[in-house]
């Protein structure tokens, strides 16, 4: 895959737009794919604004993510080049596809320029969306487990290992990060629209689609 140009914002831009963000008193719109900011490397965090400011952002985002609702939220996707993505996976999913995708709940995580690597050579493919490529879906084979790494908003270093839809949303929102759509991932042959996904592909696997779609 193609490495994306490294933004251009300036410190003092970040800053701005951060600032306009949290002071808008409404939740910020989810940029969609087509604009350039979701094609560009996110720039990292560096103290280019101050804590209480960051701290801001991150409650700003979470609340932009449930609303949506998603499970992972990158600054990109709201317009902001910034290396911090917040990842929470608490909605309900019946037992037989929380098994057969091996998710389990997780607890609100904020990462400031994260980083990973895959943990062995498992994979998966599952269908997979985005909140800013509305409307489609398509089948994306990631790493089973990863190993990351990352800053927390206080400043503390952190590490974890995640594995199944866990390891999925992470790779996902870091993606964003790296200017990458999962679409740059994902078996062409596999994309619908929601509504037909719901009405024939909604099943715990992708194994039916696979054999009818032909990848």
């Amino acid at each position: 895959m193609k490495s994306a140009p490294l933004s251009t914002w300036t410190p003092g831009r970040l800053a701005e737009t951060a600032e306009a963000l949290v002071a808008a008193g409404a939740l910020p719109r989810i940029v969609q794919a087509g604009h350039p900011v979701l094609r560009t490397r996110a720039l990292p965090f560096e103290g280019q604004f101050s804590g209480a400011l960051l701290g801001e952002l991150v409650d700003l985002m979470r609340r932009t993510m449930h609303a949506a609702p998603g499970v992972g939220l990158a600054a990109p996707q709201i317009g902001l080049p910034l290396q911090l993505a917040v990842l929470e996976d608490q909605w309900p999913v019946d037992d037989e596809a929380a098994a057969a995708r091996d998710r389990s709940p997780l607890a609100f995580t904020a990462m400031l320029n994260p980083s990973w690597h895959a943990e062995g050579a498992g994979t998966a493919r599952f269908y997979e969306g985005c909140l800013s490529v509305r409307g489609y879906t398509a089948v994306v084979e990631r790493a089973s487990r990863v190993a990351a790494r990352w800053t927390s908003p206080d400043g503390a270093a952190r590490s974890a290992e995640f594995s199944g839809w866990q390891a999925r949303i992470v790779q996902h929102e870091t993606d964003h990060l790296a200017g990458a759509l999962y679409l740059d991932r994902a078996e062409l042959r596999s994309l619908c629209a929601n509504e037909v996904y719901t009405q024939r592909w909604a099943h715990p696997t992708p194994e039916q689609a696979a054999q009818e779609l032909g990848f």
